[in-house]
Parts: C-alpha cells; sequence; structure tokens
C-alpha cells in the first residue's frame, strides 16, 4: 500500500478521493473489469471509497476487518449493492467487531466467522478462509 511500511510517500493517496482514485488506476491498469475486491485491514482505507463511489463496478467486496469503516454512515453503506463477504477471525477483538458493526449496514452482506483465528485470519486458519471466501465466489453471477 502506498505511503505505509517501507514504500515511499505518496501525496496523492492522503484523502480518500486520492486513494479511490488510485485504486481505480490500479484495476484499470490491471484490465480487470467487475473484480471481487478483497479488503484485508490498512487496505480499507482504499476499498471502502472504491466500494462506495464504484461498488457497481465490483463483482463482490470482501472485507477482512478493514480499518476506515467507522468514516462512513449507514446510509451511505445502505445504497451499495455489491454482494459482500464480511470475513473475520473471533479473536479480533479490536478491529473486527468495529468492522461488522459498520459494514453490517451493506445489504447485500453475508458475513464468516473463523474460529481461532485473529486479525490476520487468512494467517490463522488458510483453510476455512479460502473455503469460505471460494464459497462465496460460488454463489456470484
Amino acid at each position: 500500500i502506498p505511503g505505509y511500511g517501507d514504500s515511499p510517500p505518496v501525496e496523492t493517496v492522503v484523502t480518500a478521493q486520492g486513494r479511490r482514485t488510485f485504486l481505480d488506476h490500479v484495476l484499470q491498469e490491471l484490465g480487470m473489469q467487475r473484480p471481487v475486491l478483497v479488503s484485508p485491514s490498512m487496505s480499507g482505507r482504499f476499498a471502502l471509497p472504491f466500494l462506495l463511489a464504484h461498488g457497481d463496478r465490483l463483482a463482490g467486496f470482501v472485507p477482512i476487518a478493514p480499518v476506515g469503516t467507522k468514516d462512513y454512515t449507514a446510509e451511505q453503506y445502505r445504497g451499495v449493492q455489491t454482494p459482500t463477504l464480511i470475513l473475520y477471525g473471533d479473536r479480533d477483538t479490536g478491529l473486527a467487531p468495529q468492522a461488522l458493526q459498520n459494514l453490517r449496514h451493506l445489504p447485500e452482506h453475508r458475513v464468516a466467522v473463523l474460529s481461532g483465528a485473529g486479525h490476520a485470519c487468512y494467517l490463522d486458519k488458510p483453510e476455512e478462509f479460502h473455503r469460505a471466501l471460494l464459497g462465496f465466489l460460488r454463489r456470484l453471477k
């Protein structure tokens, strides 16, 4: 993610609009049409603004305890029709409950909780994670 970790700071991703535009450019450069956007943790700062502005361009959305969910209102979430799988580990007692509380307003959502998994539930329980993800992908049109 630009601006995080060892990556150089990128001025264009300081605002939600800048992050949305950045993700839009990435998807365009990759030639992706109606992808499923998987958004763990810090990537929520990019995925959520994109979802709210361009959710109709996604085949699905898979938030995994993303940051930034409280930056948007229940009404904003209710306007998104993108099929969503809210996925998290039951041992993530910090970010996951907050994300769930906000994301549950997405009208087309399902929830999958991975027992015994923490914040990085895909690392803690990879088989269960992939089973939940593949099950969701199979339901998409």
